[in-house]
């Protein structure tokens, strides 16, 4: 009961982490800037902005991300165990064709 509402919360902050990523704006400079190919800037991606509000539910979306994929691991090791193929029987063993038998003399 807990491992499947442990499940329901992190598949929250995996969408909840999706839309914070795809609201967020663009640096404006693309990956020629970042090879010195435009703009006076020294960075590699663009100059640093105040942390907004979006950049900063990122963060924390990421670590409650990174966090829920490690308990989840833990709490699904413990919840199934053994292994997946545990049950069921492999395939017969090939048994290599008899030799034709030999011809008689004549």
């Amino acid at each position: 009961m807990v491992f499947y509402l442990l499940v329901g919360l992190y598949l929250l902050v995996c969408l909840l982490l999706l839309l914070v990523v795809l609201m967020q704006q663009g640096k404006g400079g693309d990956m020629a800037s970042a090879f010195g190919g435009g703009g006076s800037s020294q960075t590699a991606f663009g100059a640093r902005a105040g942390a907004t509000v979006l950049t900063r539910a990122t963060t924390v979306l990421g670590a409650l991300f990174m966090l829920g994929a490690i308990i989840l691991g833990v709490f699904g090791q413990s919840a199934g165990s053994g292994s997946l193929l545990s049950g069921v029987k492999g395939a017969a063993p090939v048994q290599a064709p008899a030799p034709a038998p030999a011809k008689a003399p004549k």
